[in-house]
């Protein structure tokens, strides 16, 4: 699943750089959505695939830092990445005739370094909160990786401030970015609905059905898990909650993109043309090179 996982986000990567159709806004968002989908996900598998080999399930308290605060940045870049997808979609369809013009390329370029920034942020704040709370030594997590949401659950000396951090974490990359992307849908549902033309109101909702594919299947399991941590505290539907939001929503986002939308698929196409034509040339080079002529 690890391989699947990076071979199709980095076909998908490849056939948007590669393909000039496809060099606008939206797809610059989905390939930086699809580079920040291989961090999320080797941040935890690599490691549990080593753990399984080596029968050793033992990492340090600077490892468990680590790895926490490059899962952190990584989901929290695809959480900002999609809020700004969402904008995308909201401007390209309530003011196309402004697209042009809001949606430029530095202004593009602005809002993937500000959700890097802000991804940063958060991580850095989370490990400060509890890195300077206590230590972990000999410490057991019910995952298979250092969870942030158990790990926060461990830091926490009293269960009100436990229920602060849990909540102010859901309101400020939960809440707050999900109410983004209503916001932009329901204005975007407002101005296809006005549409007179039938045709027209497909192509637009056509073009969000994969966003909105993946918007449910990351929300819905990410915050299940933060929720599921902070009412029930049971690992096991935690540890299977984290399995779905760490490896399976990434694996699962190329496919839905690719098989959802004809642009993509057609730039998967041409690209594999190209990659036989090249191969196949230079093999009838060299039989030709190597053909005696009389």
């Amino acid at each position: 699943m690890y391989l699947v996982t990076v071979l199709g986000n980095l076909l998908l990567i490849l056939a948007v750089s590669s393909d000039s159709h496809l060099h606008t806004p939206m797809y610059f968002f989905l390939s930086n959505l699809s580079f920040a989908d291989i961090c999320f996900i080797s941040t935890t598998v690599p490691k549990m695939i080593v753990d399984m080999q080596s029968h050793s399930r033992v990492i340090s308290y600077v490892g468990c830092l680590t790895q926490m605060s490059a899962f952190l940045t990584s989901a929290c870049m695809d959480d900002m990445l999609l809020t700004v997808m969402a904008y995308d979609r909201f401007v390209a369809i309530c003011h196309p005739l402004q697209y042009q013009v809001i949606m430029n390329p530095r202004f593009c370029v602005i809002l993937v370094l500000v959700s890097f920034l802000g991804s940063l942020l958060y991580s850095l704040l989370h490990n400060l909160s509890i890195s300077q709370l206590t230590s972990f030594n000999g410490t057991e997590i019910a995952n298979f990786f250092c969870d942030p949401s158990q790990l926060l659950i461990l830091a926490c000396s009293g269960t009100f401030t436990n229920n602060i951090i849990m909540y102010f974490i859901l309101i400020v990359f939960g809440f707050i970015p999900i109410s983004g992307i209503f916001f932009s849908y329901y204005k975007i549902a407002c101005s296809i609905l006005r549409a007179p033309s039938s045709g027209g109101k497909y192509k637009a909702f056509s073009t969000c059905g994969s966003h909105l594919s993946v918007v449910c299947l990351f929300y819905g399991t990410s915050l299940g898990v933060y929720i599921d941590s902070a009412l029930s505290h049971s690992p096991r539907n935690s540890a299977v909650a984290s399995v779905m939001y760490t490896v399976v929503t990434p694996m699962l986002n190329p496919f839905i993109y690719s098989l959802r939308n004809r642009d993509i698929k057609s730039a998967l196409w041409r690209l594999q043309s190209r990659t036989i034509f090249s191969v196949t040339i230079p093999n009838s080079l060299c039989f030709l090179l190597a053909k005696p002529v009389i």
